[in-house]
């Protein structure tokens, strides 16, 4: 059995976090641009603002790279490797064909130096310099890519190298890049700052990163450009502007210019007519539940982890909620537990559901208590 938030209630919650709009701003469709596949998300809550053809397999190119990062960043957290450990380039490293960083063979070059010549110059060389070093050969440190990415779900990628190199069936999706993206994101916010560099000096030769948006627009800070004659221009974008940040995945453009345009352009739609806002902060009570045979009557109830949503602009207050708790819930209670249900919907569409859960223990009540308690709930 479930109950309806009350109507004081009911209010209080629209009072917490609606915006004072007299009428909903229009919603546009987004902007048409060149790419076979295209999604651009709100990085906080990975609601999806636009897309085409999500989920289509496509060649990465050298976003293949982030992956390659992704990979690295875990080593370093896992103290597997330091920044300052020095690699020794091999030939095959050397010889890597594409884009380089220009090691040179049997030098010894720092962890530090070959990401950010993977990061901001697309070094191939660098890319599997590291492969190398982490997993002993470039083969099986896709083996380790592969592993990695279908642990933070991604469901549609396979790769075959470090690089982005043509290759059979190494593909992934705007759906995969994107989700990619919003993990390094959140889990390495110290290494994902390189992604903002906009040029490395190595071996004396200094080369500029690929991403222009990084010089068109100041909100932008990464991630990574690819391009190869089958997977065409491709671009992951990542923007900040008043707290709310956006993923955009741009593939299969037909040049620099068309990759940064479109970019720009699903950037701009997303932050103009789309908002996420904190709901509730951890830990704040939201309600409360009546618990049976306990020492407390009720028992507060929130959420552990701020509670954000992105909504269309002008759209919250026309937000409906919905609390589900059950009729009779017993003592005891610890703190953390699962209690009630929270469900936010807009025009119908439900945007969030999130179990509020005791924000303190709720232990069994006195003999008296537990027995006033048993006769009372004969009358439920």
């Amino acid at each position: 059995m479930s109950k309806r938030l009350s109507n004081a209630f009911a209010i209080l919650f629209l009072l917490v976090f609606s915006m004072s709009y007299a009428a909903a701003m229009p919603t546009p469709a987004a902007p048409i641009i060149g790419a076979k596949s295209f999604l651009v998300i709100d990085s906080e809550t990975g609601y999806e603002i636009a897309s085409l053809n999500p989920d289509a397999a496509l060649a990465p190119a050298s976003l293949t790279k982030i992956m390659t990062t992704y990979v690295v960043f875990y080593a370093l957290q896992q103290g597997q490797i330091t920044l300052d450990e020095e690699v020794t380039v091999s030939e095959r490293a050397w010889r890597t064909e594409g884009s380089r960083m220009f090691i040179e063979v049997g030098t010894r070059v720092t962890v530090k130096d070959l990401l950010l010549g993977m990061i901001v110059q697309s070094g191939n060389d660098a890319s599997v310099a590291l492969a190398e070093h982490i997993a002993g050969s470039e083969g099986v440190f896709a083996e380790m890519m592969n592993q990695h990415a279908a642990a933070i779900g991604m469901r549609s990628s396979h790769f075959q190298n470090a690089t982005g190199l043509p290759a059979e069936n190494h593909t992934t999706t705007a759906r995969d890049l994107a989700t990619l993206a919003r993990t390094i994101i959140e889990k390495y916010p110290e290494y994902y700052q390189w992604h903002a560099v906009k040029e490395f000096t190595y071996n004396d030769i200094r080369q500029n990163n690929r991403n222009s948006l990084l010089w068109r627009d100041d909100s932008v800070d990464g991630l990574k450009t690819g391009h190869t004659e089958d997977a065409g221009y491709c671009l992951v974008a990542s923007a900040a502007r008043d707290g709310m940040r956006l993923i955009s995945v741009v593939l299969g453009t037909s040049s620099t210019r068309a990759r940064a345009d479109g970019s720009q352009a699903l950037i701009n739609y997303g932050f103009r007519f789309f908002e996420t806002r904190l709901l509730f902060k951890a830990g704040e009570e939201i309600s409360n539940a009546r618990i049976w045979k306990s020492a407390n009557a009720y028992s507060r109830l929130g959420v552990l982890e701020d509670l954000y949503i992105t909504v269309r602009r002008g759209s919250y207050d026309k937000l409906e909620s919905k609390l589900d708790i059950p009729a009779i819930v017993l003592a005891p209670i610890a703190a953390g537990q699962p209690v009630a249900e929270l469900s936010i919907s807009l025009e119908g569409e439900q945007l969030v559901t999130a179990p509020l859960r005791a924000l303190d223990d709720n232990p069994d009540g006195s003999f008296w208590q537990r027995t006033k308690d048993s006769v009372n709930l004969w009358f439920e």
